[in-house]
């Protein structure tokens, strides 16, 4: 490089560099922006219902990479209108499709935080304060769902990740061979257990450890939609005859369709006197188990090997935040570890690397760790339990009302379906039930484009309803109320195809 370069480069000034002045004169017009559009949720459709194409128009997704820099407050400002202005809000108060929370204010702000210190939570030397502040969050976030403190932890993107994580530490512990240097094949084939509403995280896992999928055992349900215990121990029984190694029994606290919770201590004793490890998926539902009058089976949680939940859904973080809980620590380390010669990092304090797939991490325990300290357990127990009311109020109205027919309610998620008044003495036959799952298919796209209100979709026993979820601070009564005869009135327009 020459010398007139470094001359050049003395007092450097980057383009992407702010003044103190500037970057608060852009900070506070931006948390103006977000003040308005969190105060004007309410009243904004819960989606603009977009085409692509629409979408791309104001994107304007063909032009080229700029070659020159544009005033940095121009840019935010069109960032953000671009986002409010075309963005489904899972804040909205009508919004109940899939499992995606309302996210809490301080949780934003933490993100903004978050980012200004940038700590690589990969390794304690690089991140001190966000390394122990996790450490802290993850102590907590056990003692919310009744795990045992002692456990091993950490956070990743969301529930994928984090049941992988749970998935391959199971993996290495309970084989008998070096899986990690030999992989599956050098033993017998593994086996699986998990009932059918499991969340489709366990194909990938399975996938990509290198299994396959056909080494998951799809297990029955009962009429509950949970996991059908005698149905798991005859093919529990009929693989060990053929000489597989059964190795881990998954079950769901919480299911992505109906919200069902397994019988999380009856299979908690299936394992231990078998000796599988007893892993439980509750991304969705294992928060619940800190509220009253929530099912009994989430005691279970307790006896697992390893959880994962998700403090994006129903702890109200922004997204990303899933957590990975292990009960014996070590098992994570002895998973995931790896030492090469360019680390220098001691061993005195976690080094998150160790004992997860990530090596470079984000500090996604800020914005969990700060609204555990505004709201309060006891905070957080009652607004789980509203979200669960909520859920089963709309239950009984849907039972009540004679174009309506609720099938499931579990946890704070609602099935029910419409049915027309001249349908309704016919429901069961073949015919009935074909034109019932048509219209109600069909009535799904309407209410998911109408902007008032946004659901998600359920099968259930073959018959396709509409599924509300509730993990949603901001929704209320009145919200609730409105919906089975709006719900009624919009399927009646669909039936009539107006």
């Amino acid at each position: 490089m020459s010398s007139n370069r470094i001359d050049l480069l003395r007092g450097r000034s980057a383009p992407l560099e702010m003044t103190e002045d500037q970057f608060r004169s852009l900070g506070h017009d931006l948390v103006d922006r977000i003040a308005g559009f969190l105060a004007s949720v309410r009243e904004r459709p819960v989606t603009p219902a977009e085409a692509p194409d629409a979408v791309r128009t104001a994107l304007r997704a063909t032009q080229p990479l700029p070659e020159q820099g544009a005033p940095a407050g121009d840019l935010l400002q069109n960032a953000a209108e671009l986002l409010f202005d075309h963005s489904l809000l899972n804040g909205h108060p009508r919004f109940y499709g899939y499992i995606t929370s309302s996210c809490a204010p301080i949780g934003i702000l933490a993100e903004l935080l978050a980012a200004a210190v940038n700590a690589n939570v990969g390794a304690w030397k690089l991140s001190p304060m966000a390394t122990e502040i996790e450490a802290q969050t993850i102590r907590w976030l056990a003692e919310f769902i009744g795990y045992p403190a002692g456990c091993g932890g950490l956070l990743v993107s969301g529930g994928n990740m984090a049941n992988l994580t749970c998935f391959l530490a199971a993996r290495a512990a309970k084989t008998d061979w070096d899986v990690r240097k030999q992989g599956v094949a050098a033993g017998p084939a593994l086996l699986v257990y998990a009932s059918r509403e499991t969340h489709t995280w366990l194909q990938k896992a399975v996938d990509i450890s290198g299994l396959g999928t056909d080494s998951i055992r799809w297990i029955d349900t009962d009429r509950h939609q949970r996991l059908d215990l005698a149905a798991l121990e005859l093919q529990y029984k009929r693989d060990l005859e053929g000489g597989a190694r059964p190795f881990l029994v998954v079950g769901s606290a919480g299911t992505v369709s109906t919200g069902a919770v397994d019988p999380l201590p009856a299979l908690a004793a299936f394992c231990r006197e078998r000796q599988l490890w007893f892993h439980v998926d509750g991304a969705y539902g294992a928060f619940a188990a800190a509220a009253p009058g929530t099912p009994p089976d989430l005691a279970g949680l307790a006896q697992a090997d390893s959880v994962a939940v998700d403090p994006h859904k129903w702890l109200y973080a922004p997204l990303e935040a899933g957590c990975a809980l292990v009960r014996n620590p070590a098992a994570l380390s002895d998973a995931f570890s790896y030492h090469p010669a360019y680390y220098s990092f001691g061993g005195e304090a976690t080094n998150y690397y160790d004992i997860g797939p990530q090596n470079s991490r984000g500090f996604r325990a800020l914005k969990v760790w700060l609204a555990l300290q505004q709201a309060g357990a006891a905070q957080y127990r009652a607004m789980i339990g509203d979200d669960i009311a909520l859920a089963r109020h709309l239950f009984e109205l849907a039972s009540e009302h004679p174009e309506l027919e609720a099938f499931t309610h579990n946890l704070s998620i609602t099935t029910l379906r419409y049915v027309p008044r001249a349908l309704r003495e016919s429901t069961g036959s073949e015919q009935t039930e074909v034109e019932l799952n048509r219209l109600n298919q069909e009535l799904l796209a309407r209410i998911e484009s109408s902007g008032h209100a946004f659901c998600s979709n359920a099968v259930v026993e073959g018959r396709h309803a509409l599924r509300f979820c509730i993990v949603n601070f901001r929704t209320a009564t009145e919200d609730i109320e409105a919906l089975p005869q709006w719900i009624a009135d919009l399927g009646r327009q669909t039936q009539g195809g107006e």
